[in-house]
């Protein structure tokens, strides 16, 4: 694997981290009651600070849009999973149904994240040399 490939592969790694950790920063702040409560207050700002830092190393090679976009959809569908466990909510069937979208949008532009498949074009390679050299041999052709 190329160092491109597994910058990129770290960089989603970093990216579902910041997700994990966007989950854990709401889901104290639902049990902070308003930042009411001490340690789920402290809780909070740690994960908001874990997440952000999180985020921020996963942009540097993932596009904004994209990744905030899938950072988002970790956080709000996590959340939305995890909060009947902790605070006693329900989750209805048409609620799972549209976190199921949600998710299904996230691998989505995951997938549309792959490059591109690279071919040379169909008239041959290209002269990938320097443009001096190219300019040397066509002048000594010349002469």
């Amino acid at each position: 694997m190329s160092n491109t490939g597994r910058s990129s592969a770290n960089s989603w790694l970093m990216l579902l981290l910041a997700g994990g950790f966007e989950v854990g920063y709401a889901l104290s702040v639902g049990g902070s009651h308003g930042f009411t409560r001490l340690t789920w207050s402290l809780v909070a700002v740690v994960f908001f600070l874990l997440t952000l830092w999180a985020l921020s190393v996963a942009l540097r090679a993932i596009d904004v849009g994209i990744g905030y976009a899938v950072w988002a959809g970790i956080g709000s569908a996590g959340a939305a999973l995890l909060s009947p466990v902790f605070f006693d909510e329900a989750l209805t069937p048409v609620q799972a149904l549209w976190l199921g979208v949600i998710i299904i949008g996230v691998v989505w532009l995951k997938l549309a994240d792959r490059p591109q498949n690279t071919q040379e074009p169909v008239d041959g390679p290209r002269d990938t040399r320097p443009v001096a050299a190219r300019l040397q041999e066509t002048q000594g052709a010349e002469r």
